[in-house]
């Protein structure tokens, strides 16, 4: 094996038993059901909740039976470890659910509740009270000092007579007691087929907790997004290891209650063993131990044998991807023949697409009991290999709900598989440009969930994120049309003060600002211009490029800028809409593209100007009457765009 081979394992024994010393405990809490399965040992279901196809009912149909109160929960088997006494560390926690109600329209009634809870809370027997949701019951609904505490969010659907006058129905934040702290409306309508989507975060530094929703407004508005933000230490009212989950409650009156998604992730209170305050889960914990050192000689059995098949860069490759997947709170590591298997060999005709490093494919995975989309780069590639290693790097820490989720990944020998939330509805493109349809207020939709994605990657996040290819085709749209960016295969990570990267210029021909082509350094506001081209293209349904444009502009930019100029906004629009638009709406998308794809990048705005122009909470600028002219492609920087991808190199040369 030679001396360098036996150090390197000398090492890693080394490490192994350093391990076994200093260890800390895993105490997060990850869990991710795009749907649900009967039988699935990971929760526990209590009261009259059941699987019902792959979604799980929590309170039972009983239509025309009033006077029979239902109650459900759903609940992990396991607990959190939220804080830690000794050492007054408190965990972090992210959850995102789709769900539905459903009554007879005219009478309706209790709700349903994210909760976290003291693990002892009682069990659901003889619930007599709807108002409690499944959490507490009759006189106790307004005791602030229960026995059991728990801390929820609540989707109350019924007006009692602790809740607003003015909020019915309403979204609330209640601490031991169904008397919410505070509260948000919440445009729910129960006799309509209507998925709600909910995202509710707890920063531990901040002491925030916020809860981000939807509702809908059929006379006027559509869908609506609200939220509501309360500053809390969750120490103060929990133990230090709590269960979360979801109870719901149907009182007097018939409502149906029905949980569809869910995914939950907490960050790990790194808690050395030695230095705990202690619980019930020790054995757990210490079997954890052994069973991650049992891997980890595995895997040095693994480098001494990749070493005497002579394939340390390959290896070296592996073990780095695997690091930096290992840093994200939600993706596994799957089977390449469970991939294989679920694509069908990866077939022709389960391809979704093909892209400049590999192909996409459908498949369906039995143990997660749904479909994904399995991204397939191969290890021949160069340019391949590192936008796989950039998607571990950036999309596996990033959790938003404009963002496609990425649910793992897969490496072995040439094939590097990235898998992903299946996407029923494609991506934008196919809709604008194929045989899809989108109708003007799904389309104002999709704009205003882009922007939420965007701030979140240049504001929200620790770091700022350069995504270098926004465009319709990365763009993708879930079962309710809501858009989810994805991609990430060009991103950067750069620090929120410097915003910008000196790099070479990488994107999609008709989406890459002017700055970046002759500077080669990317800005923040270079998202922002092809977010901008992304607008105009929602608006009008044209390329960003069109060869054969009658008008003479082949640039989307430029023609727009001229209808603009002649005070012809509206003859954007999409023949395909036939004229069913918001005329104020369109006004504002192609004002707020043309501003984004201004050719001067200081011009731009930033994206919370964006959201709040799209939500019209502020004015839109006064802009130049004509294009400002812009050298585009000075003849110091040559570009030669490959004749079979509008995808640009990843050189530039210089002449």
């Amino acid at each position: 094996m030679g001396n360098g081979g036996f150090d390197t394992l000398t090492l890693m024994l080394c490490y192994a038993m350093a391990t076994v010393s200093f260890l800390p405990r895993s105490n997060t809490l990850s869990c991710s059901y795009l749907k649900f399965w009967e039988n699935d040992a990971r929760l526990q279901l209590q009261g009259d909740a059941e699987v019902l196809g792959s979604e799980i009912q929590v309170t039972s149909n009983r239509e025309g039976k009033n006077n029979s109160y239902s109650v459900g929960r759903v609940t992990p088997l396991l607990t959190m470890h939220l804080w830690d006494k000794s050492s007054g560390k408190l965990a972090d926690f992210t959850t995102h659910f789709s769900f539905s109600v459903y009554s007879d329209g005219v009478h309706f009634g209790d709700g349903l509740a994210f909760f976290l809870a003291d693990p002892g809370l009682p069990l659901l027997n003889n619930i007599t009270e709807g108002g409690g949701l499944g959490l507490v019951d009759g006189d106790r609904v307004l005791n602030s000092t229960q026995q059991y505490s728990f801390v929820a969010v609540e989707f109350d659907t019924f007006q009692n007579p602790w809740d607003p006058v003015d909020a019915d129905p309403h979204v609330g934040m209640n601490f031991n007691s169904m008397k919410s702290n505070k509260t948000a409306s919440w445009f729910a309508d129960m006799s309509q087929d209507v998925v709600y989507n909910c995202s509710i975060e707890y920063n531990s530094t901040t002491l925030s907790l916020t809860a981000s929703f939807t509702g809908y407004n059929y006379d006027k508005y559509g869908k609506i997004e609200n939220s509501l933000s309360y500053q809390v230490d969750l120490r103060k009212h929990l133990p230090e290891r709590v269960m979360v989950g979801f109870s719901a409650a149907a009182g007097y009156y018939f409502e149906e209650h029905i949980l569809k998604s869910w995914s939950f992730y907490s960050s790990d209170l790194e808690i050395e063993i030695g230095h705990t305050s202690g619980d019930d889960n020790t054995v757990v914990e210490w079997l954890g131990i052994w069973m991650g050192l049992v891997v980890f000689l595995g895997l040095v059995c693994f480098v001494v044998w990749r070493r005497i098949k002579g394939k340390r860069e390959v290896l070296e490759l592996d073990l780095k991807m695997d690091d930096e997947f290992q840093k994200g709170i939600g993706p596994k590591r799957f089977r390449y023949n469970e991939l294989e298997s679920a694509t069908s060999k990866f077939s022709e005709s389960e391809k979704l697409g093909q892209g400049g490093f590999g192909g996409v494919y459908k498949g369906f995975l039995k143990g997660l009991n749904s479909y994904v989309a399995i991204k397939r780069v191969s290890r021949e590639s160069k340019q391949g290999v590192k936008e796989y290693a950039t998607e571990v790097k950036v999309i596996s820490q990033l959790r938003h709900k404009n963002l496609v989720q990425l649910l793992g990944w897969c490496h072995r020998e040439k094939d590097l598989l990235l898998v992903y939330e299946f996407m029923p509805n494609g991506s934008l493109d196919f809709h604008l440009y194929g045989n899809g349809f989108l109708t003007w207020p799904v389309r104002y939709n999709i704009a205003l969930g882009l922007a939420s994605a965007l701030l979140y990657l240049q504001e929200e996040w620790e770091q700022c994120v350069l995504h270098r290819d926004i465009k319709s085709s990365n763009i993708m749209l879930d079962s309710s049309f809501n858009a989810k960016l994805g991609d990430f295969g060009l991103a950067r990570l750069v620090d929120h003060e410097k915003g910008s990267q000196t790099t070479f210029i990488a994107g999609t021909r008709g989406y890459i600002a002017p700055e970046y082509v002759t500077t080669g350094k990317a800005y923040k506001e270079s998202d922002i211009y092809s977010f901008g081209v992304v607008l105009l293209e929602i608006a009008s349904g044209r390329k960003p490029i069109d060869l054969k444009a009658q008008e003479g502009k082949v640039t989307i930019v430029e023609w727009v800028w001229e209808v603009y100029e002649l005070g012809e906004i509206v003859k954007v629009a999409d023949p395909k809409l036939c004229g069913a638009f918001d005329e104020e709406q369109m006004k504002r998308l192609v004002g707020i593209g043309l501003w984004c794809a201004h050719p001067n990048y200081r011009s731009r705005p930033s994206v919370m100007q964006v959201i709040q122009m799209l939500k019209f909470e502020a004015e839109l600028p006064a802009l130049p009457k004509w294009l400002p002219v812009q050298n585009f492609y000075p003849s110091t920087v040559r570009i030669n765009f490959s004749s079979s991808s509008n995808t640009l190199p990843i050189t530039q040369e210089i002449l």
